[in-house]
C-alpha cells in the first residue's frame, strides 16, 4: 500500500532508518516464535477456546470491512478474521513472527508487513474500519504513539479492540493464587496494581531459562487515559473467565469457584470519536 501523505514522526531519513531496524531486529517475542505458535494453535489455547469466540462476537465484522492486526503475532487471529470475510492487514515487529504467520496462511489472504506499532505509515489515514490489538499492549513500550497511530488509519466511529491479561488480577510477580484451608476458599493475591512495572518473563520454565519476554504492567487508567488522548472513547468492556475444570479432589469446587469469579482477560472497546 501506498504511504500516508500525512506528515508523521516517522517520515524521512530517521523513520526510513527506524523501519529498516524494525524489520531486522530480534525481539524477545521472535526468540520464541515456534514455541508461540505451537502453543496458540494447540489444544484447549485459551487464544483458541476462550478470546477468538468473544472477540469474533464483539467485533461483529461485516464481510469487506477492513481490519488492522495490529501486533499480529503468528497471525492467529488474522487468518480467522479472513474466514469470516474481512479483509485484513497485518503487522508486527518481530520478523521471525511475520515469516511464521505468512507460512501458515493461505496465498491471497493476509497482506503482512514488518513494522513496530507505533509507525505503520504503510497504511492512509482513515483506511481500516477495526482494529485488533490481542494480547500484545502489555508488550508495547510506546502506547502513546501507537493509540495514535491507530486514530490515524482507523475511520470516524470505526473502532478498536484491545485484549489484554486482566492488570487488576494478572500483574507479573505481583499476584498469586492462595487458597484459605479453614474457609476453603481460593483466593487472588495482589501486591501491586498503580504502580507501572516492566518484568522479564520465563517462556519455559526448567528449559531454556535465558529466554525471556518483556511484560508491561500498567493499571485500567491508564489505558483509558492514553485512549482518550488519542481520541478515542470507551464503549464495552468486557472480563472473560476461565471455562476449563479442576480435575476431583479436596479442592476442586473451591478452584472452580474462584475460577468462575476472577477473569483471566480483559477487552477494551474503544470508539474514534
Amino acid at each position: 500500500m501506498i504511504t500516508s501523505k500525512k506528515k508523521s514522526p516517522h517520515k524521512g531519513k530517521a523513520g526510513f532508518l527506524a523501519r529498516r531496524e524494525a524489520a531486522t531486529k530480534t525481539t524477545s517475542w521472535g526468540k520464541v516464535a515456534d514455541w508461540y505458535h505451537d502453543t496458540v494453535e494447540g489444544t484447549g489455547s485459551y487464544q483458541k477456546d476462550l478470546i477468538l469466540p468473544n472477540l469474533l462476537r464483539l467485533m461483529d465484522v461485516k464481510k469487506g470491512e477492513t481490519v488492522l492486526d495490529l501486533a499480529c503475532g503468528e497471525g492467529f487471529f488474522s487468518r480467522r478474521l479472513t474466514k469470516i470475510g474481512a479483509r485484513v492487514i497485518a503487522s508486527d515487529i518481530a520478523p521471525e513472527l511475520i515469516v511464521l504467520a505468512k507460512k501458515h496462511s493461505e496465498a491471497g489472504g493476509v497482506q503482512y508487513h514488518v513494522a513496530p506499532s507505533h509507525d505503520i505509515s504503510f497504511l492512509h489515514p482513515g483506511s481500516v474500519d477495526k482494529a485488533t490489538i490481542v494480547l500484545a499492549i502489555q508488550n508495547i513500550d510506546n502506547v502513546k504513539d501507537t493509540f495514535a497511530e491507530l486514530a490515524r488509519v482507523v475511520k470516524p466511529h470505526g473502532k478498536i479492540y484491545l485484549v489484554l491479561n486482566h492488570p487488576a488480577f494478572r500483574v507479573p510477580k505481583e499476584s498469586s493464587w492462595g487458597f484459605d484451608e479453614k474457609m476453603n476458599i481460593q483466593y487472588r493475591r495482589l501486591d501491586k496494581y498503580l504502580s507501572e512495572s516492566r518484568t522479564k518473563i520465563q517462556m519455559h520454565p526448567g528449559d531454556k531459562p535465558d529466554q525471556m519476554t518483556i511484560s508491561l504492567h500498567r493499571p485500567l487508567q491508564f489505558y483509558f487515559k492514553q485512549l482518550g488522548k488519542a481520541g478515542f472513547g470507551v464503549t464495552n468492556m468486557e472480563e472473560w473467565v476461565s471455562e476449563k475444570e479442576s480435575q476431583k479432589g479436596p479442592r476442586q469446587e473451591a478452584e472452580n469457584r474462584a475460577r468462575k469469579e476472577i477473569p483471566l482477560f480483559l477487552c477494551l472497546e474503544a470508539i474514534k470519536i
